[in-house]
């Protein structure tokens, strides 16, 4: 179930389906999409990862973002054009 607290801009079913299609959520999925067995975490341990540009954390990517959109009919937001 997918809650966008109403800001989607095509329909909740839509989102769902393409959530589907395009991200395994399994815990092995995850752990893999996330890169999550990989020795990371120590450089985030102290101050956190919140507004720091010199890490390159797996889960702030948004390379999929203007895919998802195109997929979706409607043109990526401009700061996932720029994220990609």
């Amino acid at each position: 179930m997918i809650e966008a607290f109403g800001t989607e801009r095509v329909p909740l079913s839509q989102i769902e389906a393409l959530v589907d299609e395009y991200f395994d959520l399994s815990p092995v999925g995850i752990i893999s999409a996330l890169q999550l067995r990989r020795p990371i975490y120590r450089q985030v341990a102290a101050f956190g990862h919140f507004g720091r540009s010199d890490l390159n954390l797996p889960w702030e990517q948004t390379g999929l973002a203007a895919e998802l959109a195109s997929e979706a009919g409607v043109e990526p937001l401009k700061s996932a054009e720029k994220a990609g």
